[in-house]
């Protein structure tokens, strides 16, 4: 009895419409998925839309840098002479470098690895690639800006302290190498720490090993060039990443400090070849993560 009532319940039963309908709107795609990453990514280093202790330590590192240049910039002013090139400026502010990637790559990636959201990301139309290359490109652009602002202050206050159009220019000339070894500088150290942050799920853990990756290989150049040949003194400062990137600046922009000796084209491969390892690895992470 009970049986044929509940049979007769179903066969009358009523579906409802309460009001769910497919999505017919513009579908923007791949190129707008990857660029809103992108501009997502660039916020989040620097803790824009986020809360004030994410805003702390990015911005405290960007303060020391501005800070670095307007006492450079007024110095100079004072003394008629720069105290320091745009080339030198980045690879005097390398351990801050290495600090602001040991912040912000975590954020970056090991977030989404701990939380389990890449499935959500790899669902369509964004693929794999295109999440780690946003990744890169936002921490690069980042790094590169931090960098780009005091020297653009720099450059100005330089502006104001020659005489005449054409020492501007040459001003100017001198600020453009500035910009590219910044750019070199914000190319490395982001890739090979984004690969780094990218093997890690606490933050905590991937900003050590950041860290841990440019200081740990810095005594090994002071051991190569203390105990080897001229040959080896000359090739000792390809064992650390920082010292790489000086190596090829004292090849490309005559940067003053390490004696690389011949080896100037040598220094250029190391850094192409170290950035193209670092988002090799990373691109192959991306493809078997989260599977």
């Amino acid at each position: 009895m009970s049986t044929d009532r509940a049979i007769g319940d179903r066969a009358t039963g009523v579906i409802h419409d309460i009001g769910y309908q497919r999505y017919a709107g513009p579908r923007l795609g791949r190129g707008y998925a990857t660029r809103s990453l992108y501009l997502h990514g660039l916020r989040t280093a620097f803790g824009l839309g986020r809360s004030a202790k994410a805003k702390i330590f990015p911005w405290a590192v960007v303060g020391i840098v501005a800070m670095v240049a307007t006492v450079v910039t007024a110095v100079r002013a004072q003394a008629g002479r720069p105290v320091m090139t745009y080339v030198e400026f980045p690879g005097a502010m390398g351990f801050l470098i290495i600090l602001f990637c040991a912040a912000v790559a975590p954020e970056l990636v090991s977030r989404d690895l701990r939380g389990g959201v890449l499935p959500l990301y790899f669902s369509r139309p964004l693929r794999r690639t295109d999440y780690a290359l946003a990744k890169l490109a936002a921490l690069t652009s980042a790094v590169w800006l931090m960098l780009a602002g005091p020297l653009l202050l720099m450059f100005t206050g330089g502006a104001f302290s020659v005489h005449g159009p054409k020492a501007v220019w040459n001003e100017f000339l001198d600020f453009l190498p500035g910009l590219a070894q910044s750019a070199i500088y914000a190319i490395v150290y982001s890739a090979l720490s984004l690969l780094v942050a990218s093997l890690a799920g606490r933050r905590a853990v991937a900003a050590a090993v950041i860290v841990a990756v440019f200081v740990v290989t810095t005594p090994i150049v002071g051991v190569l060039y203390g105990t080897g040949g001229s040959a080896v003194r000359q090739l000792a400062f390809l064992a650390s990443p920082s010292t790489v990137i000086q190596g090829a600046g004292v090849w490309l922009f005559d940067l003053k400090g390490i004696d690389i000796g011949p080896y100037g084209p040598v220094y250029g491969l190391a850094v192409v070849a170290l950035f193209a390892a670092c988002v090799l690895l990373l691109l192959t992470r991306y493809r078997r993560v989260a599977r």
